[in-house]
């Protein structure tokens, strides 16, 4: 642990979250090795700060290291950037050109989102981490080169592999140790850590007095979803720092000038879309309150049932009108009273007296079917839903599951199981 705490001082990680200090801790272990390393995680989570601790841990420290964003280079000249080309290979090659894996020779190279790859390009690659050797673009001829790469991708693998779109055996190669870094919105302990950080940072840089939140606006922070991770919340720091008139900010302050964190932890999208149904294909607000209301029901039918297992478990004694306030009904409750007074069953009305001892109601096996019945019925409501929703992202971004996952407000891993489960192929 105290080693996890002098890494995070020397890079700057801020955070005591467990599922933080478990990608750590692996990175740690990893680094002194040659092993590839694949990290998983959403946009804005720190993936290449992980790659650069890795590299910076390692023997290779002292040599190269190059960060390359396989999704921004186009297609037509990705396999000329990584692996060079000769003169005339192609219109506009002037002279031979270097590719990172021969300027980066003996260092680490970071390939992030690698899942953006084409498929040619993967089979460069897949060359290169079986054999290290590789051919620039117009050319025969086998060079040699000695790379650690590290990549990264906030896409399933799995689900590209399974839609033809990424080499299995690239994958396998990949992912030999699979390092995945949080989303913020599960790091809550370290959101306010992070606010502050950045406040300072930003005060530092600028000259100013940083800005700090009052518990009301602290709170709106934590219930917020953060879709855009560590890196939406520092342009959130840098927003709030030069347009917030006062130092101190309340949460009716920060919605002034930052309305999208009333959308709380609403399983919508960063872009903003309305929630007034307009549209087929729009999510409207009552569908997702439904499908809250379904959940907390369930959550509610899980209360009692826990209730009424310690009840019976620790023998304890209820008043005799608890029962049917709570609505909870079962093969056994207890109840005392000093007066005679009817105790209904609410599933089956049976009307029990008791005359101040301790009494026990059984319920009869007709009300335990239909509150079995009554779960069944509401968890196929609750699928339903799902799955209708679901249907409709698809639709709307015509099958793009990234898109359609981020609407949802769920991993493209998640999604990609629920496509299955239901059936949505």
């Amino acid at each position: 642990m105290n080693e996890l705490q002098t890494i995070k001082r020397r890079f700057g990680i801020v955070g005591h979250s467990p599922l933080l200090d478990r990608a750590l801790s692996r990175a740690v272990r990893v680094a002194p090795t040659d092993l590839t390393v694949l990290i998983i995680g959403e946009s804005g989570v720190g993936k290449e700060a992980f790659s650069k601790i890795i590299h910076a841990l390692s023997p290779r420290k002292h040599n190269p290291f190059i960060a390359v964003n396989c999704g921004a280079i186009p297609e037509g000249t990705i396999n000329s950037e990584l692996f060079g080309h000769e003169k005339g290979a192609f219109t506009g090659a002037t002279h031979e050109r270097k590719g990172y894996f021969e300027t980066v020779d003996g260092g680490t190279i970071f390939l992030d989102e690698i899942g953006e790859m084409p498929l040619d390009t993967q089979t460069y690659l897949l060359r290169v981490l079986e054999s290290g050797e590789f051919m620039r673009v117009g050319s025969s001829k086998v060079l040699k080169t000695n790379v650690r790469v590290i990549a990264a991708t906030n896409v399933d693998l799995e689900e590209r592999v399974a839609e033809g779109k990424f080499r299995e055996d690239l994958y396998y190669r990949l992912s030999t140790v699979p390092i995945e870094v949080p989303p913020l919105r599960e790091r809550k302990e370290d959101i306010l850590l992070l606010f502050r950080k950045f406040a300072l940072d930003f005060a530092n840089k600028y000259h100013m007095e940083p800005i700090r939140l009052t518990e009301d606006a602290a709170n709106l922070l934590l219930s917020y979803h953060w879709p855009g991770n560590v890196r939406e919340l520092k342009n959130v720091v840098g927003q709030l720092s030069v347009l917030a008139e006062e130092r101190d900010i309340n949460a009716e302050q920060v919605l002034s000038i930052l309305p999208k964190l009333r959308q709380g932890r609403l399983p919508v999208s960063a872009s903003p879309l309305g929630l007034s149904g307009t549209g087929s294909d729009d999510f409207s607000e009552r569908e997702i309150l439904y499908k809250l209301l379904f959940e907390m029901k369930h959550d509610l039918n899980e209360l009692k049932r826990m209730l009424l297992e310690m009840v019976q478990l620790n023998k304890l004694q209820l008043p005799a009108g608890l029962a049917t306030e709570l609505g909870i009904s079962g093969e056994q409750i207890v109840a005392t009273d000093t007066q005679a007074m009817p105790v209904h069953d609410p599933h089956a009305g049976v009307p029990v007296v008791s005359h101040g001892s301790p009494i026990v109601v059984h319920a009869p096996e007709e009300a335990r079917e239909a509150e079995v019945r009554e779960m069944e019925e509401q968890t196929l409501s609750l699928e339903n839903m799902e799955r209708e929703l679901i249907q409709k992202a698809l639709k709307k971004h015509r099958g793009r599951r990234r898109d359609a996952a981020r609407e949802l407000g769920i991993s493209e891993r998640t999604l990609y199981r629920k496509i299955k489960q239901y059936e949505l192929e």
